[in-house]
């Protein structure tokens, strides 16, 4: 048997399911997810091991038209990354006719032209089949306009695990041979610690204001087994920051009476807990940043 090896980006406009479709072909979270587009911020690896090959799976942030410096910066690291990797996959939703983000992306993409690209029908379980057969011809047509030869055509569903293991054995194909990039086992690259700040803003972001999910940002200051614990009650204690942009979000954030906080906490740490495997003792602290999304200094700070 050939084994193949390689990296593979998902791309599409915010909200297209780029990141609960990287989650289910790993088959754990390993990015967040929420229904407020441009959840996602950071390059995240995600590795998808099987007897033929092993993908490295890139979720990218939602190309978009940015409005602010981070936005710039977010638009950046996908065209970067796009250029890196080995084969590209466009996520196109069918729940949603092709538009002018998905043209706009789809012109970017075909400037790629010695890479494979697959077409990713996403959320094919929320339309009818006639509905599915529309959005392929869109899907056709839209390939046709911009010059693309899709590689591969796959309409998939991540949510009921529809054609997701069919979808991972045609990027496989596509992939270079090569031996085992990262050891078994080894389900994201992502540092511990922004894992656990992204688990946070997905807590955070559940439920909030249509300006304030942009305004949210999350760094961990520490993470630290605690010492005077017996051996079978373990508990780790993490402290994080949960960063806005103005003194009207922090009250947003935090609730009547902390209220909100609680639940952000509460939810937050349940996710942190299956992640590091022992219990949570979770401390978040709601700071002001002004206007972080548009000063190069409180950026670096945030990491990006």
């Amino acid at each position: 048997m050939i084994f193949r090896s390689g990296f593979v980006c998902l791309v599409g406009r915010p909200n297209a399911g780029k990141s609960t479709l990287t989650n289910a072909l790993v088959g754990r979270k390993v990015a967040i997810t929420s229904d407020r587009p441009q959840t996602t911020r950071r390059v995240l690896r995600g590795v998808v091991n099987r007897p033929d090959g092993q993908l490295i799976m890139v979720d990218t942030p939602g190309l978009h038209r940015p409005r602010t410096l981070l936005g710039e910066r977010l638009n950046d690291q996908v065209r970067e990354t796009w250029t890196s990797v080995d084969v590209v996959g466009m996520c196109i939703p069918a729940d949603q006719a092709v538009g002018p983000g998905d043209r706009f992306i789809a012109t970017q993409l075909s400037f790629l032209r010695s890479k494979p690209i697959v077409a990713v029908v996403t959320k094919v379980d929320t339309v009818a089949r006639s509905t599915l057969a529309e959005r392929l011809a869109e899907v056709s047509d839209l390939g046709r306009q911009v010059g693309i030869e899709w590689a591969e055509v796959v309409p998939v569903s991540a949510v009921t695990g529809d054609q997701v293991a069919l979808l991972a054995e045609r990027l496989i194909a596509h992939l270079p041979e090569g031996p085992v990039l990262f050891p078994d086992g080894d389900a994201s690259e992502e540092p511990l610690e922004i894992s656990i700040a992204e688990l946070i803003r997905e807590a955070a972001l559940d439920g909030v204001q249509d300006e304030l999910p942009h305004s949210i940002a999350v760094v961990v200051d520490e993470i630290e087994v605690r010492q005077d614990r017996p051996p079978d009650r373990p508990l780790t204690d993490v402290r994080a920051s949960l960063f806005v942009e103005r003194d009207t979000q922090k009250a947003i954030v935090i609730g009547k009476a902390g209220s909100r906080l609680k639940q952000v906490g509460t939810r937050a740490r349940k996710e942190i807990e299956l992640l590091l495997g022992v219990p949570v003792y979770l401390d978040i602290r709601v700071k002001v940043a002004k206007d972080w999304q548009k000063d190069p200094k409180q950026l670096r700070r945030l990491g990006f």
